[in-house]
């Protein structure tokens, strides 16, 4: 298994998003990440990608199938039906897909939070260290 600090760099090509910050939280059940202007048509969601504080985003509308909807329990203990996208994650040297709930995440200082369901069986979390991954490269 790999080591991944409680902070990374992924990568998320599909979403062309190249040295995204996420926060790894082994207390979320699934994948998160930032997003604005959600428009739902039939079974596919558009959404941009826009945020001003993280340089990774580049303000582009994406355009993706939904994956499903399911309800979610946020940190604040409230919970509130997301849509889920389905798309690569590269995490350290190695590449998953995983389904990623689309949330307004702008006063949160990480753009993306990945879940112990895309970590399970495949890293080990050092919570003492952040951006592992990187440093090895």
């Amino acid at each position: 298994m790999e080591v991944v600090g409680y902070i990374e760099s992924v990568d998320l090509p599909q979403l062309e998003l190249f040295g995204l910050d996420a926060k790894i939280d082994t207390g979320a059940d699934s994948c998160s990440i930032h997003c604005d202007d959600m428009v739902i048509e039939g079974n596919t969601v558009t959404f941009l990608l826009h945020d001003e504080v993280h340089d990774a985003y580049h303000g582009k509308k994406i355009t993706l199938p939904i994956a499903k909807k399911s309800k979610v329990k946020s940190s604040n203990g409230k919970s509130q039906e997301r849509i889920f996208i389905e798309v690569p994650i590269k995490l350290g040297c190695k590449t998953y897909t995983a389904e990623i709930s689309l949330s307004n995440r702008e006063n949160m200082k990480y753009p993306m939070l990945i879940g112990r369901r895309f970590m399970s069986h495949r890293y080990l979390v050092d919570v003492s260290h952040k951006y592992i991954t990187k440093k090895e490269k």
